[in-house]
């Protein structure tokens, strides 16, 4: 006979988990308390670094089935959701989300909604590449600088170039203006470069 689990999550310790339980319930699951793993951790989590739902894989089996109100329980998004449903179907297991009818995302009908949701996914993660490139590239054609401020002065830069031409090592030029080795690597490869062009 199939054991029935139950995977509930909250972001933070002000939360509740009782709503969820109360809704795989009023849903017709009965699950026993200690097949219920509740977790308090943030949902941009990779699933895989959650404790409570590394340990709740370790006590799966072949045949048993999951029980999860919304998508987002399973994972930061919807490539790692599909990740975490494949991994659990390949073992055996059987995944229900009550938010898509209680679809079993291991069956066909659950295999093509994870689909789409993916190419949903990925078609907004192309539309904001598209619109930060476009941003980027309408900044600069309007002269505007982009990247990060640089933390030394011309004048700084003028005398790192002077040290590194006398010689001096990269790490002792950081200590003696109290910034970060790549710091004066980008000056020393800004200059290699105005060479070469």
């Amino acid at each position: 006979m199939p054991r029935t689990f139950a995977y509930v999550r909250v972001s933070t310790t002000g939360q509740t988990t009782d709503n969820q339980i109360q809704e795989i319930e009023a849903a017709g699951f009965h699950i026993e308390p200690r097949r219920i793993v509740t977790e308090t951790v943030s949902g941009s989590t990779a699933i895989a670094q959650r404790r409570g739902f590394s340990k709740l894989m370790d006590r799966l089996e072949n045949g048993d089935i999951l029980i999860v109100t919304k998508l987002d329980r399973l994972g930061r998004d919807a490539i790692d959701v599909s990740t975490t449903v494949k991994a659990l179907a390949g073992m055996g297991v059987k995944v229900y989300c009550l938010a898509l009818g209680g679809a079993d995302l291991t069956s066909s009908s659950g295999t093509m909604t994870m689909q789409v949701l993916n190419a949903v996914a990925q078609f907004e993660r192309d539309l904001l590449i598209e619109r930060t490139q476009s941003g980027l590239k309408r900044a600069k054609s309007e002269g505007k600088i982009l990247g990060r401020p640089s933390t030394l002065s011309e004048k700084q830069k003028e005398s790192v170039r002077e040290d590194l031409a006398a010689g001096l090592s990269v790490s002792a030029i950081a200590r003696k203006l109290a910034t970060s080795r790549q710091t004066i690597m980008r000056v020393r490869d800004e200059r290699s470069r105005s060479v070469r062009a």
